[in-house]
């Protein structure tokens, strides 16, 4: 599909037939820890006084709920700058990236999210004193989402 401009492909569609070149899901997690390392650079990540709570079955990977809680102060000298979500086997291994701070009051966020597979989810916390937190889950897919190379 290289080459082709926006008119060519609406002329091909205007035909009926449409030729896409799907490329399947990338990431490894080999990706998802170069990801984590792009955020954390060499800092050492500290499990717990964080939950990532996902469920450890999922019969659809097109929407999975997923909540980040840290505990934190949240005042001036001790917040969460920021909560960060990657996963290992999605096409990119980078979520969402939220930023907080102090006036956000808590440290809690959810959200939805895609699962191709049946996979592990790493949440990372950013807090004000420049350490990392980390806390993952795996979550069993039995129908995935992100799978753009099946019909």
């Amino acid at each position: 599909m290289t080459g082709m401009t926006r008119r060519d492909i609406l002329h091909c569609a205007a035909g009926g037939a449409v030729l896409l070149a799907v490329r399947p899901a990338a990431a490894t997690p080999a990706a998802m820890q170069e990801a984590i390392r792009q955020v954390v650079g060499s800092a050492r990540l500290t499990p717990g006084r964080m939950q990532l709570s996902v469920p450890p079955l999922s019969e659809n990977g097109n929407t999975v709920p997923c909540t980040v809680t840290v505990e934190s102060a949240m005042t001036a000298q001790d917040h969460v700058k920021a909560i960060h979500i990657f996963n290992e086997k999605n096409p990119q291994p980078n979520v969402i990236s939220m930023q907080l701070g102090p006036r956000a009051g808590r440290a809690s966020v959810s959200t939805r999210i895609r699962l191709s597979e049946t996979q592990t989810v790493t949440a990372i916390a950013q807090m004000s004193d420049g350490s990392f937190r980390s806390h993952s889950a795996n979550v069993i897919v039995t129908q995935g989402a992100c799978l753009e190379d099946t019909p």
